[in-house]
């Protein structure tokens, strides 16, 4: 997250992110400004600065850092943090943080979709109406399917594309909205 969309969200001053966190108002002043970037500041500082705005240090990292893990490693971990949450409270939090725009905004589709998926499909099973804020990403869609690795595997084993199809034809309708295939949220260990 951008620490000046965090400023803006929280309502917050320079000089009161100052106070709140403990950190030097030049220190702040030059993370804002650019001057300094914020994955070359202190662990104690970040650990102050997200602190005092409510949010983790990787959180405040996120947009400078561009490690991008593997497709199938985000899905597992998401499904997991769903699991551990519950429904609604991994709803809430998505739609708090913005989460789903931000990795769409910084052209990260597979995911962003993917959460905007997870979004809807849970509120379906939850009999919850769907948030309209959403709308201008509902209308995108991959250009090509994307697959698990493990059906991308056994095509491949099988020389043949019956298990893309087989996938394809069970898949989740909110993520195969987006030409994710999907098919199993619940069950993860």
């Amino acid at each position: 997250m951008n620490i000046n969309d965090l400023l803006k969200r929280k309502q917050l001053s320079k000089y009161r992110l100052s106070k709140l966190s403990g950190v030097s108002f030049t220190t702040v002043s030059e993370i804002t400004t650019g001057k300094t970037k914020i994955k070359n500041c202190t662990g104690e500082n970040l650990y102050r600065i997200a602190k005092a705005l409510d949010v983790t240090i990787e959180d405040l990292l996120a947009d400078s850092m561009e490690y991008r893990q593997h497709f199938d490693t985000f899905k597992s971990n998401v499904c997991h943090v769903v699991k551990d949450m519950g429904d609604i409270d991994f709803i809430i939090d998505q739609l708090e943080t913005d989460k789903i725009r931000n990795l769409y905004q910084r052209g990260w589709y597979p995911e962003s979709l993917y959460l905007l998926a997870m979004v809807d499909y849970l509120s379906r099973e939850n009999d919850l109406p769907l948030c309209n804020e959403y709308d201008d990403i509902r209308a995108a869609r991959l250009s090509e399917p994307v697959y698990p690795s493990s059906v991308i595997a056994m095509s491949a084993f099988a020389r043949n594309e019956q298990p893309k199809k087989d996938s394809y034809a069970k898949a989740i309708p909110e993520f195969k909205r987006f030409n994710i295939v999907e098919s199993e949220v619940r069950n993860v260990y």
